[in-house]
């Protein structure tokens, strides 16, 4: 089947990406805000691929801009309860790492803030991932996230960042910074923090 899709981005928005193709094809691939942030300024783009079919609905195309980030969306599909929209939902507030961190900390709060994910569903995630996640991943996301600290007050800081003008990575870069000097920071004060911090 595709491993991924590569041409010109034709068209594309928060949930999906059009990408035209050899013989004038333009492929609807559905995408998470992640992969979004990853190729709006580009041309063209090369998206890693799942063909998506689900009994009594049309198939569908889900394209990521990095494998790590198809392997993830596997990953949460196949737990029972989280279907792909969820997934991609997810992966839309969460990267690998973050996700893999969330997993092997046992953190099922992390998951179970997202719409349509109860608690039960949530440490279902936990329970079913926790030893596939590193056999996919390995311990290099982890690497990546030891600084990287886990904090209840994070999507909130970093959202109003992004309301006030922000670039994503920025505030990203400023919260980071903050959650390393203090895990236990207020939204309010991570927000001043990184106010005076991004660059």
């Amino acid at each position: 089947m595709y491993d991924y899709i590569s041409g010109i981005l034709a068209e594309l928005n928060p949930s999906y990406a059009v990408v035209e193709n050899a013989g004038g094809i333009g492929w609807l691939i559905n995408i998470s805000l992640n992969t979004y942030s990853a190729i709006e300024k580009l041309e063209k783009v090369k998206l890693y691929v799942y063909y998506n079919v689900v009994m009594n609905d049309a198939p569908q195309l889900y394209g990521f801009a990095t494998k790590e980030e198809r392997e993830a969306f596997k990953l949460l599909i196949s737990v029972s309860g989280i279907g792909a929209n969820t997934a991609r939902v997810i992966l839309s507030s969460m990267t690998p790492a973050e996700l893999q961190t969330a997993i092997l900390n046992e953190d099922d709060k992390a998951i179970s803030r997202f719409k349509g994910i109860g608690a039960k569903t949530a440490l279902r995630a936990v329970v079913d991932l926790k030893d596939k996640i590193s056999k996919v991943f390995g311990n290099a996301n982890i690497a990546a996230q030891s600084a990287k600290a886990i904090s209840p007050h994070r999507e909130e800081a970093l959202a109003a960042l992004v309301m006030l003008g922000y670039q994503k990575a920025q505030a990203e870069k400023a919260v980071e910074l903050a959650l390393k000097q203090n895990p236990s920071m207020s939204a309010e004060d991570l927000i001043k923090f990184a106010l005076r911090n991004v660059k």
